[in-house]
């Protein structure tokens, strides 16, 4: 009995380790962020809000993948700003959506935000800033480079594919 007392323990002790420590993603000084304002919070301006996110992020992925360096980076979304607007008004337009939209490049005011145990401060950051009609309900941002957004669609993916087993809890399952 003292034996199992003790897997337990351990058990815990391991899951407690495992299940508490996060990989975090701290955002290097040199960063450009996207940040997608949404037009209110309305289901559907939020639904709007992630189809262009996630049409934007396809795009610069494409433009950003094999940039090497800020400087480059800011020159490479620079020069893209017309191909950007046109692939938010399309994306507009597909999903049959009347409202107005400004895409700009600049340094632009971020509310804290605490995401994945991690407190990212307020500030005035250099980021792709898309504005979806008024611009009043909740935000969607990202570290677009160095492309933290595709590592972590990535691992949204590995996550979903991948199936993980901890042997401790095969014992506690094998046995009690």
């Amino acid at each position: 009995m003292k034996k199992y007392i003790v897997i337990g323990l351990i058990s815990v002790l391991f899951f407690q380790a495992f299940c508490t420590q996060s990989t975090n993603v701290l955002i290097p000084e040199e960063a450009i962020r996207l940040r997608v304002l949404a037009n209110s919070n309305s289901t559907e301006d939020q639904q709007l809000k992630m189809k262009v996110s996630e049409a934007l992020q396809s795009e610069l992925y494409t433009l950003l993948k094999d940039t090497k360096g800020i400087y480059r980076a800011r020159e490479e979304i620079n020069a893209s700003l017309p191909d950007l607007r046109t692939k938010v008004a399309n994306t507009l337009k597909q999903q049959n959506s009347p409202l107005s939209f400004q895409v700009d490049y600049g340094a632009h005011y971020f509310p804290e935000k605490t995401y994945k145990g991690v407190t990212y401060p307020e500030g005035n950051y250099e980021s792709l800033l898309v504005t979806l009609g008024k611009g009043e309900g909740n935000n969607w941002w990202c570290v677009l480079f160095p492309p933290l957004c595709i590592m972590e669609a990535e691992e949204k993916e590995e996550a979903e594919d991948t199936e993980y087993k901890f042997f401790i809890q095969e014992l506690i399952e094998k046995y009690l």
